[in-house]
């Protein structure tokens, strides 16, 4: 456990896996925040990709000024926004609409600029189920043979949003209207392997939800290198288990990290509210150096499932 002592008072942050994930104690995210705080936040919130705090009753108004601190928000084009609040994204999944982000992704990678990251405030949580899971895509890079590493470094992937599209269409939207996002939101290509603006750290950055093909590659060559690539979010050793209760949050890095919603509580209401902050054009740079110590603590130890 890290304690932090600040003119405002003493606050902890305790780590939860070896490599990604941890909880901040004694911060009162309702309240004024000072420079020192907020960077402090931010700080931990980098090593180590996705922090989470309990008990923070917040107002609508009060998670938003919270994420202002970090950036500029995000409005979701696709999604189901919070009546009045533009920037708020509601997700409720019930008996009726059953839970729909059970797989590994990183948010809204067809953005030209994909998110900095998301800070997601649980409603109502179930009283079983229902937990978000995240990867570290530092470890997972790291865990990498260097003879992949060597076929996916300074290569490029196109993104695209096909099941927005499907929903859309479901949802009623005609094909001008359909035609006319994806000129506002034409597919990106962006690095495989993203170099960190702030770290320096390489980590993975294709998705299953929203990356298509590797840039100039061969289809076949393409699909077998990212089907690897797709399967590192999938070690447990990268990861962390986070079990929502209600006013819990997490603040997620989704420029080294990707996660993965649980959808095991049907038919039981789970409801939360993220926010999001604008990010970024990705880059790769091979010169660049991290600003901490690159090696993961499993670098070697684990046997790829495509290792002879």
């Amino acid at each position: 456990m890290t304690v932090i002592d600040r003119s405002t008072g003493t606050y902890s942050i305790t780590p939860m896996s070896p490599t990604i994930g941890a909880m901040i104690h004694g911060v009162d995210l309702s309240g004024p925040l000072n420079d020192n705080q907020i960077n402090e936040i931010r700080q931990a919130m980098l090593d180590y990709k996705v922090v989470f705090f309990r008990n923070q009753d917040l107002t609508t108004e009060q998670h938003l000024a919270f994420a202002r601190r970090f950036g500029g928000l995000e409005v979701h084009p696709f999604a189901i926004n919070k009546p009045d609040y533009p920037e708020v994204l509601a997700i409720t999944h019930d008996a009726d609409h059953p839970g729909q982000e059970n797989g590994w992704h990183s948010d809204v990678t067809w953005r030209l600029e994909p998110s900095l990251g998301s800070i997601l405030r649980c409603v109502k949580a179930p009283d079983v189920g229902g937990d978000t899971l995240f990867a570290d895509m530092y470890a997972a890079y790291d865990g990498l043979p260097q003879r992949i590493k060597d076929r996916v470094d300074g290569r490029t992937a196109r993104h695209d949003f096909p099941n927005f599209r499907a929903r859309l269409r479901q949802g009623g939207a005609t094909e001008d209207e359909i035609a006319a996002l994806v000129v506002e939101y034409p597919n990106p290509e962006h690095p495989v392997i993203r170099t960190h603006p702030e770290t320096g750290r390489k980590g993975i950055y294709v998705n299953a939800a929203f990356t298509q093909e590797i840039v100039g590659m061969d289809p076949d060559e393409s699909d077998e290198l990212l089907t690897i690539l797709y399967a590192q979010a999938q070690f447990p050793e990268y990861q962390v288990r986070f079990m929502w209760e209600e006013n819990s949050i997490a603040f997620w890095d989704n420029r080294s990290c990707q996660h993965y919603a649980v959808s095991d509580y049907w038919p039981n209401r789970r409801q939360v509210e993220r926010v999001t902050i604008i990010g970024d054009t990705p880059y790769y740079d091979a010169a660049q150096a991290p600003t901490e110590i690159a090696e993961s603590p499993f670098r070697g130890k684990i046997k790829m499932w495509s290792d002879s």
